[in-house]
């Protein structure tokens, strides 16, 4: 009996136990994001799961939950289930409606992306953050905010704890886009159709790029979901290259831990030890959007796809957001929060000269 009490919690349902209470607790905010964007569209549901996690680990009564019973599954939520959302995401992908934006364009929007990344991961250098924060925050900036980031941590092997930043800045970032961009359509002369396609092209997250185009009507909205879900396409072969960069610097440094007489100084990585060129979750993520692009899929799995990823990415971001300390952010990430601002200024900026050269 006493052997059978010590080796209970070994077992699956024993090791999950923990979860429970954060994992619970994520999915019941992710309900209340739901209801919230229901009555007010303008407010995106992930945005919304973001704010109530930082809200939950910053005010007195529930900060000791987050830090005591809730942390392993609130810590679980932010890293697998953000995979999981990863992969419904491909759902939402259809390569005919990327084919059928045209080559030109396609091209524009390839070329944006690729500027973006560069010159944000190159703002970053500028204002030296330290460790893997200018490519998480570049990577989230110029694809698809938080899921984008938890890929590129996935490839590079970063710390749950170091992705905090970057979410909470591409959640900023996106939900200023929501009040700004509106603002800036007429004074900047741009139908609704322009304006759909620059809120595409420059606005971080799925939900951000709703939220604001939906402000100038279906016509916007659509153009702007589909030049959006482009760029979400580039997440697997950005991702894939850091991935081989990844590996080949593992394999560099294994080779140089073997000293000039050949005698191993250290013992070199193993290959399974090497961090993988593309994660599992993004194959399935190229997978879901293959089988989206067949048309095998009735419109009633896609819809269970969109809302299983809903779940999923807003259990994963009530889960980030509750690892966000106010007073520790302001401490640490105010030159990160300066060089996200710049970032997102350039970003709309390259978007905008997309937007009219798409029209010329």
């Amino acid at each position: 009996m006493v052997g059978a009490a010590r080796t209970a919690p070994d077992t699956l349902p024993g090791r999950a136990a923990p979860l429970i209470p954060g994992l619970a607790t994520a999915v019941a905010a992710v309900a209340v994001a739901l209801a919230v964007h229901a009555v007010v569209p303008l407010l995106p549901a992930m945005t919304i799961a973001v704010v109530l996690g930082i809200a939950a680990v910053n005010l007195p009564g529930t900060s000791g939950l987050c830090d005591g019973p809730l942390r392993a599954g609130l810590n679980f939520a932010g890293k697998h289930l953000m995979r999981a959302g990863i992969v419904f995401l491909g759902l939402k992908l259809s390569l005919g409606d990327i084919a059928a934006l045209g080559w030109a364009t396609v091209g524009l929007v390839v070329g944006v992306v690729l500027l973006s990344f560069a010159g944000t991961y190159a703002l970053g250098k500028l204002f030296r953050l330290d460790g893997d924060l200018p490519l998480l925050i570049a990577t989230g900036f110029s694809i698809c905010g938080a899921s984008a980031i938890g890929a590129m941590a996935a490839v590079k092997g970063t710390r749950h704890a170091d992705t905090v930043l970057p979410v909470a800045l591409v959640t900023l970032c996106g939900t200023l886009a929501i009040g700004v961009l509106p603002l800036l359509m007429h004074p900047l002369g741009l139908d609704a159709l322009r304006f759909g396609q620059w809120v595409g092209a420059g606005v971080h997250d799925v939900g951000q790029v709703v939220a604001t185009a939906q402000t100038a009507g279906p016509a916007a909205l659509g153009a702007a979901i589909i030049i959006k879900l482009t760029r979400v396409v580039l997440l697997a072969p950005i991702v894939a290259v850091v991935g081989g960069l990844e590996r080949r610097r593992h394999g560099l440094s294994a080779r140089a831990s073997v000293s000039p007489a050949g005698a191993p100084r250290l013992e070199p990585a193993a290959p399974g030890k090497f961090p993988p060129v593309v994660p599992l979750f993004v194959v399935g993520f190229l997978a879901m959007i293959l089988l989206r692009t067949t048309g095998w899929l009735p419109s009633g799995v896609v819809a269970a796809g969109s809302t299983a990823q809903d779940i999923a990415l807003g259990a994963a971001l009530f889960g980030l957001g509750a690892s966000v300390r106010v007073r520790q952010l302001f401490k640490t990430g105010a030159r990160a929060t300066v060089m996200a601002l710049c970032s997102w200024v350039l970003i709309a900026a390259l978007a905008f000269g997309a937007v009219h050269l798409m029209g010329s």
